[in-house]
C-alpha cells in the first residue's frame, strides 16, 4: 500500500510505503522492476566479477528513496542515502536505456554502453528473478566514454532519429545525464561497479 501526503501546494511531501516482508517477490510486483548500481574499488574488482550480487545493498530502494531498509512501514524522504558518487539509481529507466545503448533492430552491434545496461529479468509466478552484474574499471571507463559520446549524439540529432518504438526515450534520457555523472566518477577514482536490475 503507498500513501502519498501533500501539501497545500499539491506537491508530495513524503511517502510512507508498507509492504509485506514475508514476500519480497510479492513486493516486487507492486513496486516495479528498477535498476541498481553500487561502486566496486579496484582491488575488490576481481570478487565483484565473481559474485556481483554481494555487492548490492540487501535493501536497494531503501538506499535509493531515503528509507529505513527492511522496515514494514517507513517514510521516504527521497533523499538517496548513500552517497551519489558510490550508488546509481535508475529507477525503471534501464529499459530505455538499452534502447539507446543495445543493438539496432536488424543488424549492428550494441554500443560499449550497453555493458552497463545489458539485462534480462527471468519473470516467475508474481515475481522475478533480479538480474546481476559487475564491471571491472577498464569496462567501466569505456561505459563512461561512450556515455558520453551518446549524450553529444542525443543532443545533435534529438531522439527520433536514434529512438525505437514502444519506450519512453525522454524519460531514460533524463537518467542518461546521471549514469554519464556516476560511471565518470568511478572511472576517474578507477573504481568498478556491480549493479541489479529487479
Amino acid at each position: 500500500m503507498r500513501l502519498t501526503l501533500w501539501t497545500s501546494v499539491g506537491r508530495p511531501q513524503a511517502l510512507i510505503v508498507a509492504h509485506a516482508l514475508s514476500s519480497a517477490r510479492g513486493q516486487g510486483a507492486r513496486m516495479g522492476i528498477r535498476y541498481y548500481a553500487y561502486a566496486v574499488d579496484a582491488d575488490q574488482a576481481d570478487r565483484a566479477l565473481a559474485d556481483p550480487r554481494a555487492f548490492i545493498s540487501s535493501d536497494p530502494l531503501a538506499d535509493a528513496w531515503g528509507m529505513k531498509p527492511h522496515a514494514a512501514v517507513s517514510v521516504a524522504s527521497f533523499e538517496q542515502t548513500v552517497p551519489e558518487r558510490d550508488m546509481l539509481y535508475l529507477d525503471k529507466a534501464w529499459r530505455g536505456l538499452q534502447v539507446l545503448t543495445g543493438p539496432r533492430s536488424g543488424a549492428g552491434a550494441a554500443r560499449p554502453a550497453y555493458r552497463m545496461f545489458e539485462g534480462k529479468v527471468e519473470m516467475c509466478g508474481d515475481g522475478w528473478i533480479p538480474w546481476y552484474r559487475a564491471l571491472a574499471p577498464a569496462q567501466v571507463h569505456e561505459v563512461a566514454q561512450d556515455l558520453g559520446d551518446l549524450q553529444r549524439e542525443v543532443a545533435a540529432v534529438g531522439l527520433r532519429r536514434i529512438g525505437a518504438s514502444g519506450v519512453n526515450l525522454s524519460y531514460a534520457v533524463d537518467y542518461l545525464d546521471r549514469a554519464t555523472r556516476f560511471v565518470r566518477r568511478l572511472a576517474a577514482d578507477g573504481r568498478g561497479m556491480a549493479y541489479m536490475i529487479g
